[in-house]
């Protein structure tokens, strides 16, 4: 064999060598409410350094998740913005229910992309027809997404949703919310306190008290049967002291 064709062979074999390495590193699927995107990429980031696994997230409405668990798509956790979604998916029997716990909390908030803007005392005598001059109040879908779920239980509280249900604009998820909020296609929005943290280019402009909506609640479960070695071991760690740090510096309030 000359030494060219040796070379060559012991580069395919390596090659060959390094893709198969690569093959073996094992993939985990986590379905995250939207709002956790940010925190969870940086979470992910910083659990795989020196792990032959990979995290790969899909993060929507935690209602479209619950409906594709069901479906049959191919998760290994599910981490929920509300309890609503993830009893939906415990009900059609997808969870480990011995799994579930509660992993976080969150605010909500009132943001606007207007820096100047003055802060809003949000109650009962909140004045939302001088705050909007006309325009839309953007928010997650109250028919299903937890965030307008949380926002209208909270203005049906403080007697505004009457007066306010005509004038959303509905955002399949949190983040398509907030980002209406960002390009200025409306002036407010509600999101979450963490929401408004992980984006540049919005302020919170007031905070819904606390006793106008139910306490803001992130479930987390394994997926049945899907509870092998590496989910548990990501499940735990998400649950860790590591992962609250992310958390808390995204604005959630781990409960752990």
């Amino acid at each position: 064999m000359s030494v060219k064709l040796r070379h060559f062979f012991i580069g395919t074999v390596l090659t060959a060598s390094v893709a198969g390495h690569a093959v073996a590193a094992e993939t985990l699927t986590v379905f995250a409410a939207a709002s956790l995107t940010n925190a969870l990429q940086d979470i992910a980031q910083q659990y795989q350094q020196g792990k032959e696994v990979k995290i790969v997230s899909s993060f929507a409405s935690s209602s479209t998740l619950a409906r594709q668990i069901e479906q049959g798509a191919p998760a290994d956790l599910f981490i929920s913005a509300d309890q609503q979604w993830m009893d939906y998916a415990a009900q059609k029997k997808t969870l480990d229910d011995a799994s579930r716990v509660t992993l976080l909390g969150n605010d909500l908030v009132l943001v606007t992309a207007d820096a100047k803007a003055p802060q809003v005392a949000i109650n009962k005598t909140t004045d939302w027809k001088s705050l909007l001059k006309g325009q839309r109040l953007s928010v997650g879908d109250p028919d299903h997404v937890p965030a307008g779920i949380y926002a209208k239980e909270a203005l049906q509280n403080l007697g505004a949703w009457s007066e306010l249900e005509p004038v959303l604009a509905r955002g399949n998820s949190v983040r398509a919310a907030l980002a209406l909020v960002e390009r200025n296609e409306t002036p407010y929005g509600i999101v979450y306190g963490s929401d408004a943290i992980a984006s540049k280019k919005v302020t919170v402009a007031g905070v819904f008290p606390a006793d106008s909506h139910k306490p803001v609640e992130y479930p987390m479960a394994m997926l049945k049967d899907r509870n092998s070695a590496s989910v548990t071991a990501f499940y735990n760690y998400l649950k860790g002291p590591d992962a609250a740090a992310v958390f808390k510096r995204y604005g959630f309030t781990p409960v752990l």
